[in-house]
């Protein structure tokens, strides 16, 4: 998809190890750094990194930050299609799958940053969508990945979903399956349900996407994700809480965690000088904006010229990838944003 439209891609294959992300200084303290600044692209739930050019060169983000000078690096999660290279484990193995976005967060997502780090002798800019913010602000919270970051922008951010208002996923979740192509055809005929715009009805009514964009898209979507990543979300879901996932018995978590309830991420525990831009939309059937307000209260003693926040009224869950007119309501600000730090 990169080169096809005259731009030149590498592809790199990471062997992670859990040891890796432990890892808190720098790893490329003795490397020239590249002139160029690397930028971490993060795909949300149920995609891949392909979310990131599904439009035309100056409507999709990855071309976007790449005609700008940025090194723009895209991250595939673990259990898609493109991301499957495990040492051990086949996909048909249980322990394949025995993860939720806790060892995303704990674990992918600082050795992502460590490889970039490594590999440029520089700090990351880092974009996230949807699941993709939701490890970042997890990972900030804990002070994790802050030594190796310049800023983070944050598109449709998913702290609390408690208010989620997409029917389609409140019943994926509760079914707990990640196997989703079947599934799709058993929900869209539950009452309540309407899949003639499967898009709208997931993410709700986004404004502006192209049929070109939705065709390339569905080329790839959805991907895999494990089935207890699924119930993690469903937890918070219906909690409206931010914790990790919850084992069900004091005894599980007392093993997990030395606790009986699981810990929570707070988010009033992102250092308050992290820059952080954050782009909502009114329209957001996943990322809601009532949800979006409890994690801009747990921000509210950010210092003010580290934080940025952008409400589009008419952006529903998608807009903010696919859009074609995110290139100069969302993107323009980004670059503008990643400029100042």
């Amino acid at each position: 998809m990169v080169e096809t439209q005259g731009y030149t891609c590498q592809e790199h294959k990471r062997r992670l190890h859990p040891r890796l992300a432990q890892n808190s200084e720098g790893t490329a303290a003795n490397k020239t750094p590249n002139k160029q600044l690397p930028v971490l692209l993060q795909h949300g739930l149920l995609m891949d990194a392909s979310a990131w050019l599904l439009n035309p060169p100056d409507q999709a983000l990855a071309f976007i930050l790449a005609d700008n000078g940025f090194d723009v690096w895209l991250a595939n999660t673990r259990g898609t299609n493109s991301s499957r290279g495990h040492t051990l484990l086949t996909p048909n193995d249980p322990a394949y799958w025995d993860w939720s976005w806790d060892e995303l967060a704990a674990y992918d997502l600082p050795a992502l940053f460590e490889y970039v780090n490594n590999q440029t002798g520089q700090k990351l800019h880092y974009v996230g969508h949807s699941l993709g913010t939701l490890t970042a602000l997890a990972a900030f919270s804990q002070e994790n990945l802050l030594n190796l970051l310049r800023s983070a922008a944050l598109l449709g951010p998913v702290a609390y979903l408690g208010q989620m208002s997409s029917l389609f996923l409140r019943i994926l979740m509760n079914i707990f399956l990640a196997e989703t192509q079947q599934l799709v055809k058993f929900i869209c005929k539950t009452p309540g349900v309407d899949c003639s715009d499967l898009l709208a009805t997931i993410t709700g009514p986004n404004c502006c996407l192209s049929s070109a964009g939705k065709a390339t898209l569905f080329k790839n979507f959805p991907q895999s994700t494990a089935t207890k990543n699924m119930i993690h979300l469903s937890q918070m879901v219906r909690m409206g809480t931010l914790e990790m996932y919850d084992y069900g018995l004091e005894d599980a978590n007392m093993e997990h965690y030395k606790q009986p309830t699981p810990p929570v991420y707070n988010m009033a525990n992102i250092p308050k000088d992290v820059p952080l831009f954050l782009s909502y939309g009114g329209r957001d059937a996943i990322s809601d904006v009532n949800d979006g307000g409890l994690l801009l209260d747990n921000l509210k003693d950010h210092d003010k010229d580290k934080l940025v926040v952008e409400y589009r009224e008419d952006y529903a869950h998608l807009d903010f990838i696919m859009s074609v007119n995110a290139n100069q309501l969302v993107y323009n600000p980004i670059l503008a944003f990643f400029k100042l730090h």
